[in-house]
């Protein structure tokens, strides 16, 4: 089963992530290929230009990666 993914990387997705309420969840990236999952996800509840909260906790930006899941993958 593939598990596929978009980062939020560019300013504008994380928004756009908040107004259609969709699942976010938070990676820490540890080297190539190895991730840390922080928090399984949550709608972003605020942003500010260093950091987005989820689920009640804050995650900085340059620290962590933000992702949601993409429906409709073929496996």
């Amino acid at each position: 089963m593939n598990h596929t993914y978009k980062v939020l990387g560019s300013d504008i997705e994380p928004f756009a992530a908040a107004l259609s309420q969709v699942r976010v969840y938070v990676v820490q990236p540890l080297g190539k290929d190895l991730i840390d999952i922080v928090d399984y996800g949550g709608v972003v509840e605020k942003i500010t230009p260093e950091s987005i909260k989820i689920n009640g906790s804050y995650f900085l930006c340059k620290q962590f990666e933000f992702r949601v899941d993409v429906k409709g993958s073929t496996g």
